[in-house]
């Protein structure tokens, strides 16, 4: 089996983090979201990978590269959109990297924790007896999200409350955002298809908002008679599109992460480190307290200043007399003197924080488009 990563979307509901950088690329506990879903697509077996990319290409490829620190038997092979037309524009593009064989879709900002190596494995056999296969959650609120409605192979409807094996299932359709939902599975952004997607596609018409949609070509599959079958995860997913989505995919990594202190951090005799912190090369720990679960990058120095749970700092950043908690600093950053606990905060690379030293006292603020700034 091959695999296709798109990695092409713009990030609009990260800016202003995204006008400079490729949504995909932002960190979670210090890793690109992009890398969990590399890790995902390697684990479960697959080698050959395509990875769409758009505007944001060269910032992944710099990243990326050949793939080799994801396995020494990875293959890369980028594939350029040149304009985001949807999803199954994606795939249409990348059909002469496909051919005819099996492959695993997925969306290079979608993180899950649940192992799907079997889920791919047999659908990869040759006599699988299905031509796609959707990935679903069941959420609380589906209506921003694609649903999908379930129903046994007879075509009796599956509820939420109904009791079901996952291969016993069959999609019955699609709907995109519904208003009124029409069932509580969503769509997460993985799927598995044969060959016969290309067709489905190639019959389908762009979207009201001009693109080609892979709901649509699912559902195109489904009225000419092929097996879409659904895979059901009951594990954490999120679709890390907005600021809080990060704050929660941040949280749920850092839960699971194990203390790891690199032989060349430096941690005075005033400082303390509690739980499962990671301290990576070279940080300094100067008369300050970091609290786990909690990363901190390489080359950080932090002085008289308190990192509290669910915290990442990138790397070279330096902080100073400050308190930041349940939040994601991007490299570079300098946090200097600030009276008050920054908490709930994304705050992108290069980004100087320090208090004003003249008068009158106030706020003097350098902002991109779309920020949110909450002030005492």
């Amino acid at each position: 089996m091959k695999a296709l990563i798109l990695s092409g979307g713009k990030g609009t509901r990260l800016q202003p983090i995204t006008h400079t950088y490729a949504k995909q690329l932002v960190p979670v506990a210090n890793k690109p979201v992009l890398f969990y879903a590399l890790e995902t697509v390697v684990a479960a077996g697959i080698a050959d990978i395509g990875i769409v990319i758009g505007e944001t290409g060269e910032e992944i490829r710099a990243e990326v590269k050949d793939g080799k620190a994801f396995g020494a038997n990875v293959s890369i092979t980028y594939i350029q959109q040149d304009q985001p037309l949807g999803l199954a524009h994606a795939v249409k593009i990348a059909q002469p990297f496909l051919q005819k064989e099996r492959f695993l879709m997925f969306l290079g900002d979608n993180f899950i924790e649940e192992d799907i190596s079997a889920v791919v494995q047999r659908f990869g056999a040759p006599e699988y007896p299905a031509h796609a296969q959707i990935f679903l959650k069941q959420v609380p609120d589906p209506r921003q999200l694609g649903v999908a409605e379930l129903c046994t192979p007879d075509g009796q409807p599956i509820t939420g409350d109904s009791s079901f094996e996952n291969e016993m299932l069959r999609i019955r359709r699609l709907v995109e955002k519904p208003r009124e939902p029409v069932s509580d599975f969503a769509l997460v952004g993985i799927y598995l298809f044969d060959e016969h997607i290309f067709a489905a596609i190639d019959a389908i018409r762009p979207s009201p908002r001009g693109e080609l949609e892979i709901t649509d070509a699912i559902q195109c599959l489904i009225e000419r008679g092929f097996v879409v079958r659904p895979h059901v995860i009951t594990g954490y997913w999120i679709d890390t599109g907005q600021m809080q989505d990060m704050l929660d995919a941040n949280r749920v990594i850092l839960s699971r992460a194990r203390r790891s202190i690199a032989s060349s951090a430096s941690i005075d005799q005033q400082s303390r480190v509690y739980g499962d912190v990671i301290l990576e090369e070279n940080v300094r720990l100067i008369n300050s307290v970091v609290r786990g679960p909690s990363a901190i990058g390489r080359n950080v120095t932090l002085t008289n200043s308190y990192i509290g749970p669910f915290t990442a700092i990138a790397q070279d950043s330096v902080i100073t007399s400050s308190e930041i908690e349940h939040s994601i600093v991007l490299e570079g950053c300098r946090i200097f003197n600030i009276e008050r606990r920054i908490e709930d905060s994304l705050i992108g690379r290069h980004t100087e924080i320090y208090p004003s030293t003249t008068r009158p006292r106030a706020y003097k603020l350098l902002l991109g488009d779309h920020s949110r700034i909450g002030v005492l």
